[in-house]
């Protein structure tokens, strides 16, 4: 059988193996793959003298350095939540105290009201207007200032509060029990939360 090959592949045969052969001549280093783009010569992250000079330094190997200082966006967490439903029993505490707060609130605002208005002299002018319209030869008339004295003005204002203290108390028990059936049916009052971080 006659070979074929030519003498192109003759070194093939004579040559040293790939273990055997010496390392090319030149200087020995690391492996730097080819870059497809020269890099600049101030150094792509660094910048200024010294990426200048780190490259310089290193065979005109531009070197990264690391970001300091990176300012990140706050982020909002949101939540979706549903009221499904609200207890009446305490809502009704809840009315209860907040009513008797307010009509202890308007009783102290009936009664500060009348002693500016008293300072004023507003009851002594009104009330003798009112008495000489109303008076004739026989009496004096409607007497102004005897009946919007101050305790029967407390006395009116301390009834209005209890009145007021009940129905808000009732009004605000049934409005729970109609939040719930309605929301039985279309799910609720939905809410959005929102937490800075």
């Amino acid at each position: 059988m006659t070979d074929t090959r030519g003498p192109q592949y003759e070194g093939y045969a004579t040559g040293p193996l790939p273990g055997e052969r010496e390392p090319a001549s030149g200087q020995a280093g690391p492996y730097h793959p080819p870059q497809a783009y020269a890099s600049p010569a101030g150094g792509t992250q660094g910048g200024g003298t010294q990426g200048g000079a780190q490259g310089a330094a290193g065979g005109g190997q531009a070197t990264r350095l690391p970001r300091t200082g990176a300012r990140t966006t706050p982020r909002t967490r949101k939540a979706r939540l549903r009221v499904a439903k609200a207890d009446p029993w305490s809502v009704m505490k809840v009315s209860f105290l907040l009513s008797i707060a307010l009509g202890i609130c308007t009783v102290v605002a009936a009664a500060v009201l009348w002693m500016v208005m008293d300072a004023m002299g507003v009851f002594s002018t009104v009330g003798g207007t009112i008495s000489e319209a109303t008076g004739s030869n026989e009496s004096n008339g409607f007497d102004l200032q005897s009946f919007l004295s101050l305790p029967r003005v407390l006395i009116f204002t301390s009834v209005i509060a209890v009145i007021d203290v009940v129905l808000a108390t009732a009004l605000a028990t049934l409005g729970a029990f109609i939040y719930n059936l309605s929301a039985g049916f279309v799910g609720g009052v939905e809410l959005t939360l929102a937490e800075d971080e």
